[in-house]
């Protein structure tokens, strides 16, 4: 009786990692607002993979304690990581406030905010050196614009003004709307004898409505007001960043994206699509409460 040959063992073959330079981008907001960053990157890195988590269970961030917003910013941060992410934006100005030294130091890849970027392009393009700064009631009340804005030039005035009602319009779709209309003036003409040049739009929603804000900023100066988009300032940052760490992505492939929420992902596509200017294919559903502590 003849003894069967056992058949050779097939090894897998080892997929390495692809290069750190390939890794995708990390983008986490508390909810939809994040995604007018998104959609910067998009624009100034077209070849960079995006994984974007918004924290829409837990949205707002801005009646959370600082305990709990470092807490569900670390969560959300890690849940990132786990992705293999070559870098972070935290795309959200509260949790910019709050959490961001806290986290800066505790990873090796690079995390930014939103706040430094949109509070450097004002300094450099504000000649009167009198800033406005918008945002919700969370982000004026941290002053952190105001103190990022004396730190790099301590002879800059700023002005603050809380409009928290922008960001139901942005997400209702109530773009030139009258009442939006209305509702900008009423809020924005507390700078009509503050002589301000320049204005930060501090809350990630806010871009959306820029087009009735610039109006009622130049009917209430009577002369062009320069609207400062920390979405495009921090994509600015991130090109930076990446470059100088030899991590842009140059492989030439086409890059997918991949959107995560906590909650309500349908609402999530049908305001978001409006936010990113292009259509959302899917979005995940995922919990990030075991993340942290």
């Amino acid at each position: 009786m003849r003894s069967q040959t056992p058949e050779p063992s097939v090894v897998p073959a080892i997929q390495s990692a692809p290069p750190a330079s390939e890794q995708p981008i990390g983008i986490f907001d508390s909810g939809i607002g994040g995604l007018t960053v998104v959609k910067e990157v998009m624009n100034q890195l077209p070849h960079e993979r995006i994984i974007y988590l918004g924290d829409t269970a837990r949205v707002p961030y801005g009646t959370k304690s600082d305990r709990t917003i470092k807490s569900f910013t670390l969560q959300s941060c890690l849940f990132l990581l786990e992705h293999n992410v070559k870098m972070i934006i935290i795309a959200c100005n509260t949790a910019s406030a709050v959490a961001l030294d806290f986290l800066s130091n505790m990873f090796k890849i690079p995390v930014i905010g939103v706040i430094v970027p949109g509070s450097e392009a004002a300094v450099r393009k504000s000649l009167r050196k009198k800033i406005g700064v918008i945002g919700t009631h969370t982000t004026v009340n941290s002053q952190t614009y105001k103190k990022t804005i004396h730190t790099l030039d301590a002879q800059c005035e700023v002005f603050s003004q809380p409009c928290s009602l922008f960001v139901p319009l942005a997400e209702e779709g109530w773009l030139r709307h009258d009442v939006t209309q209305r509702i900008a003036a009423e809020y924005l003409n507390v700078f009509s004898d503050k002589d301000i040049d320049t204005l930060v739009m501090g809350c990630t929603h806010y871009p959306i409505l820029s087009g009735a804000i610039q109006e009622a900023m130049n009917t209430i100066m009577r002369r062009p007001v320069t609207l400062i988009d920390s979405g495009v300032e921090t994509a600015k940052r991130t090109r930076q960043i990446l470059d100088e760490k030899k991590l842009l992505n140059t492989s030439g492939q086409k890059p997918y994206h991949r959107f995560y929420v906590t909650d309500l992902p349908k609402n999530f596509m049908r305001v978001g699509e409006m936010f990113l200017g292009s259509k959302i294919d899917s979005v995940e559903t995922v919990n990030v409460e075991v993340m942290g502590f």
